[in-house]
C-alpha cells in the first residue's frame, strides 16, 4: 500500500516531459492481435494499466518484450492464440474489452469477460456488441462473458454502416480494429474524434489498413485480407499535460511541458487563458506561466466529447477553481458519478456544493493539509494539485488509482520543486 506525502506552498518551475498516452497505448497494444508479424511501440508509458494489458496479452500467447530507454515494447501474436480473456485478468481494467474486436476479426471467435475499472459511472459495452453484430458476428452474453463467433461458413466479418447510440471511444476503437480485416466497406457514424483514436488509426494505416475520416464523426474503412507489422510512437498524453498545466496554474511558476500539443488541448487551454494563465508553444512543447491560483479567475465549464472540455480534466480544473477568485459552475455530462473527489477536496478546505450533475465552486479557499483518500484516477490528480497548494502536510491514500494513469508523477513534480514523496507501507 502506497501513499503520497505532500508539503504544499511551493511554486513549480522547470521542465517536465509528458509521457505517452495510456488511452492510445492500450488499444495499440491490442492492435498487435490483428497480425502475426511483430509490432513495435515506443513511448509506452510505465503504468499499472499497461502492465495489466501486457499480462492479458501474455496469457493469450502473445510474445511481449520490453526494450530501449524510451518506453519500447514489442508484440508478436502467432496463429493459434488463446482467444479468451478471463475475468481474473479483465476485471481490473475496462480497456481489456479492446481485445474483442481484434480477436474476432482475425481468429473468428472471442470470449471476453465483462470489464471492470474505476467506479465513476456506467460504461456499457452494448455499443461494441451492437456494432459487431451489424458486421455479422453472433454474440451472446452469459455468465459474465461476451461470447462472439462468426457464423458457420464465414471466415471474415462483413463491412457495415454502424451508427452508435452514443459517442464511445473504446467502442469506436474496437469497431475500427475489427473493420480493418472485414470484407468490404465499414462506415462508423457518430465516431469518437479523440486524438487517441486518430493515433490508433494512423498506426493501423502503417499496418496496411485503409482508413479515411479518422478525427471526424464518420470513419470509412475498406477491409483488407491481412495486416503487417509496424513500428509506431505512442502520442503524448494530453490529459497528463493538462493535469500538469493545472498544477502550475494553481501553484504558480513557469514550466515547459515537453511533447505537449496545444491542438490536443484547446478546450482546456482556452479556459486556462481565460483564468489568467499564459500558455505558449515553445519548441516541442508548451510553456505554462502562472502567477498562482489566488491571482486567477475561476472558470465555469461543461464536460463533453472531444473536442469539448474533457471529463478526464474536470476534477483537476475543479481543484484549480477552488483556489481561484470568484465562483464557477462545473457541469459533468459524461459520467453520472464523477464528483466523488468533492468530499475529499472539502477536507482540504475547498468550498463546493453539488446538485445532481452540477457543482458550484466558491473560489478563494485557503486550503490546508489533511489526510485524504483517492477514489479514482483523475480524482487522485485533483487531490495532488490541491495538496501542492495547501498549507502544511497532506497524506493521500489509495494512490494505486494514480498509478493507473500517471507515469512517475511524484518524480516529475519533485523535479519541478514540489515537496512530495511516496511512502510505502
Amino acid at each position: 500500500m502506497s501513499q503520497l506525502l505532500i508539503r504544499g506552498g511551493r511554486p513549480l518551475n522547470g521542465v517536465a516531459a509528458i509521457s505517452g498516452a495510456k488511452n492510445a497505448a492500450l488499444p495499440e497494444m491490442c492492435a498487435a492481435l490483428l497480425t502475426r508479424e511483430p509490432v513495435h511501440l515506443t513511448n509506452v508509458p510505465r503504468l499499472h494499466d499497461v502492465r495489466t494489458m501486457r499480462g492479458l496479452l501474455d496469457n493469450m500467447g502473445v510474445v511481449t518484450e520490453t526494450h530501449g530507454a524510451r518506453g519500447g515494447m514489442s508484440f508478436a501474436a502467432p496463429d493459434g492464440l488463446c482467444t479468451e480473456a478471463p475475468y481474473d485478468l479483465v476485471r481490473a481494467m475496462r480497456a481489456s474489452v479492446l481485445v474483442l474486436g481484434p480477436l474476432l476479426a482475425r481468429f473468428g471467435e472471442a470470449t471476453v469477460s465483462l470489464p471492470g475499472g474505476c467506479a465513476i459511472g456506467s460504461r456499457p459495452v452494448d455499443q461494441h456488441i451492437k456494432g459487431l453484430q451489424a458486421m455479422g458476428a453472433r454474440i451472446v452474453v452469459e455468465h459474465g462473458y461476451v461470447i462472439a463467433r462468426l457464423p458457420e461458413g464465414r471466415t471474415r466479418l462483413m463491412g457495415a454502416r454502424i451508427t452508435t447510440d452514443m459517442i464511445t471511444v473504446t467502442g469506436t476503437e474496437n469497431l475500427l480494429m475489427a473493420a480493418t480485416l472485414a470484407e468490404g466497406e465499414t462506415v462508423l457514424e457518430n465516431a469518437a474524434q479523440e486524438p487517441e483514436v486518430v493515433d490508433l488509426a494512423e498506426m493501423l494505416i502503417k499496418m496496411g489498413a485503409r482508413i479515411e475520416g479518422h478525427g471526424s464523426g464518420r470513419i470509412r474503412i475498406q477491409g483488407v485480407q491481412q495486416l503487417r507489422g509496424c513500428s509506431h510512437q505512442v502520442v503524448a498524453d494530453r490529459i497528463e499535460a493538462g493535469t500538469f498545466a493545472c498544477a502550475v496554474a494553481a501553484c504558480g511558476g513557469q514550466v515547459l511541458l515537453q511533447h505537449a500539443r496545444a491542438d490536443h488541448l484547446e478546450a482546456v487551454l482556452d479556459k486556462l487563458a481565460d483564468a489568467g494563465v499564459r500558455v505558449q508553444a515553445q519548441g516541442d512543447g508548451l510553456l505554462v506561466h502562472s502567477p498562482g491560483g489566488a491571482h486567477l479567475a475561476a472558470q465555469s465549464f461543461r464536460t463533453t466529447e472531444y473536442p469539448g472540455f474533457p471529463t478526464d480534466m474536470q476534477a483537476q480544473f475543479m481543484a484549480l477553481n477552488a483556489v481561484a477568485r470568484g465562483t464557477a459552475t462545473v457541469a459533468e455530462t459524461i459520467f453520472e458519478n464523477r464528483f466523488m473527489h468533492v468530499d475529499e477536496l472539502a477536507r482540504l478546505g475547498a468550498r463546493i456544493a453539488v446538485d445532481g450533475r452540477v457543482a458550484t465552486v466558491t473560489g478563494g479557499a485557503q486550503l490546508s493539509g489533511a489526510a485524504v483518500m483517492a477514489t479514482d484516477l483523475r480524482a487522485s490528480a485533483s487531490l495532488v494539485i490541491a495538496a501542492l497548494v495547501a498549507r502544511g502536510e497532506t497524506l493521500i491514500d489509495r494512490i494505486h488509482h494514480l498509478d493507473r494513469g500517471y507515469d512517475a508523477m511524484e518524480t516529475k513534480l519533485r523535479g519541478l520543486g514540489a515537496d512530495i514523496e511516496r511512502i510505502t507501507q
